[in-house]
C-alpha cells in the first residue's frame, strides 16, 4: 500500500506522505517490515511477520531490532483496541529479553495489555517462531497524551 512513498524524505514541517486508512492499521515502516494484524481487540492483540534476508543479522539471524520492532508494534495495536480514535500516545520505556533465535519462518507476537494508569498503560508481549518456541518476552509502558494534537 505504501511502498510508493518508501523513499520519500520526511521534511521539517510538511504533511505526512500517508495516512492510516483505519485506526487500527500498520504504518509505512510496519508494512515495510512485511507486518501483519491477524488480531486486535479488548487490549490483546497478534501480529505477524515473515523472516525475510532484509531481517538478518551478519550470522543469519532475525535482528533483534526487527523483532523489537513487531513486539512494540503489537503492544501498540491492542492499546488502540481499548483507546478512542486518535488518541495520540507513544512508547516510553522498554525491555526485552530473548530466549531463544529466530531462523526462518513466520514470527507471532502475541500482546496484551496490562496495568493502566492515569496516562500510562503497560503490557507485556510474547514473540514465538513458527515451531511454536518462545524467542522473546518484551515488556513496554506507553504514555497517553494529555491534550489532543491540534491542527493549523
Amino acid at each position: 500500500m505504501y511502498e510508493p512513498i518508501y523513499e520519500q524524505p520526511i521534511a521539517k514541517d510538511a504533511p505526512l506522505p500517508f495516512s492510516l486508512p483505519e485506526w487500527i492499521a500498520l504504518s509505512p515502516f510496519e508494512e515495510y517490515l512485511g507486518m501483519r494484524i491477524d488480531e486486535a481487540a479488548g487490549g490483546r492483540a497478534v501480529l505477524s511477520m515473515p523472516f525475510r534476508a532484509a531481517h538478518c543479522q551478519g550470522a543469519g539471524l532475525m535482528h533483534g531490532g526487527a523483532i523489537v520492532s513487531l513486539a512494540d508494534t503489537a503492544l501498540a495495536m491492542a492499546i488502540k483496541s481499548l483507546l478512542p480514535r486518535g488518541t495520540h500516545f507513544a512508547t516510553i520505556e522498554m525491555t526485552l529479553k530473548f530466549h531463544a533465535p529466530v531462523r526462518w519462518g513466520m514470527v507471532r507476537a502475541i500482546a496484551e495489555v496490562g496495568e493502566r494508569g492515569d496516562r500510562d498503560i503497560a503490557g507485556q508481549v510474547e514473540i514465538v517462531t513458527e515451531e511454536g518456541i518462545k524467542d522473546a518476552t518484551f515488556k513496554a509502558v506507553f504514555r497517553v497524551r494529555r491534550e489532543p494534537l491540534t491542527t493549523t
